[in-house]
């Protein structure tokens, strides 16, 4: 719960903090004002460049998963208050700042993605593994090469939260408790899924990040597991799961919208999910189908918020000891019916012709803009550069080829072009292939 910012020198201590600006409700304040988090208005959710209001973007999924994850460290929170007394009485922690570290790391989790969603992470990964970001590979470390060919939208995320950039030290300064509970994956590129442990399913730190993430790990206590990783922070729990919650819920409901799962179809599912807990006689009396998905979401969404806490506090002792290994939702008792709207998303929604095509678009403008830009980097680092790779390279007007490896290069490529939205990645796509 450690409220340290990357750069202190003196202890923060929640005793003193003030109550009307607490120091983890100033992560929030500063993730929501930040450039990274604005664009993500202009980061399709489910559907690249789609241009219909019904979509959610990256932003409002962003803004439903941190209220979901407020919730959810609320009622965590106040639990362990009391189990736990001496965390109020010693420490002078209160339930709110369970769910504010978990609304604040929620708000971020996306916020390192790059254009068209998981796709561009593949874009960039193929890229460097099968196209002309290959010439690289015998310039870097095995660490190095992993990061790039297998780009982590969640590792490039603490990247932004957390590197100097334009004379701003130690990026957003966000307290290591949030840092922490941001960071699904506390792990290094490789070894590649070295364990079925859910902390183990991707990673969350580049090779660039190591040293300062070692730092927050151990702060924070993190247990070490092997010598490239760490357990979770117990919170990060709880962000992944008002992320599955809203994923699983929000997706279908845009796919519904979009007309691409039936609605009395999807309100069947919804039905199964929530059975038990229907009121018949409210439910009925709504005669529009959309008032009776509204109604049927809001039921899916608290259902699911209630069981996460109960799995949470029930496995506490596992959590904090690193023993459990599995994200909340794959425990839930509901979890055959999660898995069932999940199946209908997929067929329905994530490979529907409209999704498949604009990914494939989505990968063509990625590799055409990092050709670029890798290109023009190269070039000015060897003293080669054209006119062409100097106009390309004001992009980068803080940066120093000075005293600067390839792999930090290409990282502030990769860094560059996903931070791009959308739409400004294909403008400047057009740009580049000489369509004003």
């Amino acid at each position: 719960m450690s409220l340290r910012r990357q750069g202190d020198t003196n202890k923060r201590l929640r005793t003193e903090q003030d109550e009307t600006r607490l120091g983890f409700e100033v992560d929030y304040d500063r993730v929501i004002f930040s450039s990274a988090f604005r664009s993500l208005q202009d980061k399709t959710q489910v559907i690249p460049l789609s241009k219909t209001s019904f979509v959610h973007t990256r932003l409002t999924h962003s803004l439903e998963v941190s209220v979901v994850g407020r919730s959810l460290g609320r009622a965590v929170g106040r639990a362990l208050l009391e189990r736990h007394p001496q965390l109020q009485k010693t420490h002078g922690h209160q339930f709110n700042d369970f769910g504010a570290i978990v609304a604040a790391a929620a708000l971020a989790h996306d916020i390192g993605n790059p254009p068209f969603g998981h796709s561009g992470e593949k874009a960039i990964g193929d890229y460097f593994l099968n196209g002309n970001g290959l010439r690289f590979k015998e310039q870097l470390s095995d660490k190095e090469y992993q990061d790039l060919i297998d780009f982590e939208g969640n590792a490039n995320g603490f990247k932004i939260l957390s590197e100097s950039k334009n004379g701003v030290d130690g990026g957003l300064r966000l307290s290591f408790a949030t840092l922490g509970a941001f960071t699904k994956y506390p792990k290094q590129s490789l070894p590649k899924k070295p364990t079925q442990h859910i902390a183990d399913k991707k990673y969350g730190v580049f090779q660039g990040d190591v040293l300062f993430f070692a730092e927050v790990a151990d702060e924070l206590g993190l247990i070490k597991r092997g010598e490239n990783g760490y357990s979770r922070h117990p919170l990060a729990f709880l962000v992944e799961a008002a992320d599955d919650i809203c994923y699983t819920i929000i997706d279908f409901e845009d796919g519904i919208n979009l007309g691409l799962i039936e609605e009395e179809f999807a309100l069947e599912y919804l039905i199964k999910l929530v059975k038990d807990r229907i009121n018949t006689e409210k439910y009925t009396s709504l005669t529009q189908s959309a008032d009776r998905l509204a109604y049927l979401r809001s039921l899916a969404i608290s259902t699911l918020i209630e069981e996460a806490v109960t799995i949470f506090l029930d496995n506490e002792t596992a959590i904090l000891s690193d023993d459990f290994s599995e994200g909340l939702l794959d425990k839930s008792s509901y979890k055959a019916q999660i898995d069932d709207i999940i199946k209908i998303s997929v067929e329905k929604v994530y490979q529907s012709a409209e999704v498949v095509e604009k990914e494939i678009a989505g990968y063509h403008i990625l590799s055409t803009l990092l050709d670029a830009y890798t290109t023009a980097f190269e070039k000015q680092s060897k003293g080669e550069a054209r006119h062409y790779d100097k106009l390309l390279m004001r992009s980068f007007s803080n940066v120093s080829l000075q005293n600067t490896t390839t792999y930090q290069n290409l990282m502030e490529c990769c860094n560059y072009i996903s931070r791009l939205t959308d739409g400004n990645a294909l403008q400047l796509f057009q740009k580049i292939k000489g369509n004003l």
